[in-house]
């Protein structure tokens, strides 16, 4: 008789030990299925004693002014076109524009210099581009090369600014020292000199769709300031 209620005993001990580790596993895993399930939180949420309410949220400004920084002698007709062009485009900043034309001024003459059309082609409208195109070809027809130096650019301002329908312009005023060497087909200098660096004062106008996904400008037209 002893041996049946022993496995009895034992069996009823077993059953009562899987129950209390299965409460026990349910528990974790209750607790964190419950963690898991809270959303996470980003980078810049705020923390939970500095959360606001809607009403708060929908009080604060979607977007700070235009802001010109760092930009002096911007005239008050050129800063209304400047503000529109931002308002269209909320990814416009002017000083970052202003960086990027004195860097796109550089690359665009470098590539005119050595006769590299493909980087023209990227980087200025059709009608700029075939005028480049059409000098390089009279150069090389003619046999002469340029040894030119761009040394340094004085400044770089906002001459000129539109936005017409989606369409933004500016114009900017690049005051420059170049210099200038032309040599012809056996290498000799036939004007110029590396020694002396000319001013040059260049009126660019750069062109872009705000619309458009690419955030890159054109050059749109040339002319001397």
């Amino acid at each position: 008789m002893n041996g049946p209620i022993l496995v009895i005993t034992e069996i009823v001990i077993l059953a009562a030990i899987a129950a209390f580790l299965g409460l026990r596993l349910y528990s974790v895993l209750g607790e964190r299925s419950e963690h898991e399930e809270e959303p996470a939180r980003h980078r810049f949420d705020a923390p939970d004693n500095q959360v606001t309410s809607a009403a708060d949220r929908q009080v604060a400004p979607v977007r700070e002014p235009v802001r010109l920084r760092n930009v002096d002698n911007v005239s008050s007709a050129n800063e209304s076109a400047i503000r529109a062009i931002a308002s269209a485009d909320p990814r416009f900043d002017l000083l970052a524009f202003l960086e990027g034309a004195k860097a796109a001024y550089g690359m665009i003459l470098e590539a005119f210099w050595q006769g590299d059309k493909e980087t023209l082609r990227d980087l200025t409208d059709d009608d700029v581009y075939a005028g480049f195109s059409a000098a390089i070809d009279a150069r090389e027809e003619a046999g002469q090369t340029l040894d030119n130096r761009l040394i340094r650019i004085e400044d770089a301002t906002v001459h000129a600014a539109e936005l017409d329908k989606k369409t933004a312009r500016i114009s900017v005023l690049f005051v420059s020292d170049i210099a200038s060497v032309t040599r012809d087909k056996d290498g000799n200098v036939i004007a110029g000199s590396l020694d002396d660096a000319v001013e040059s004062r260049d009126i660019w106008t750069f062109m872009r769709n705000v619309d458009a996904m690419d955030p890159n400008w054109v050059l749109d037209e040339t002319d001397q300031g």
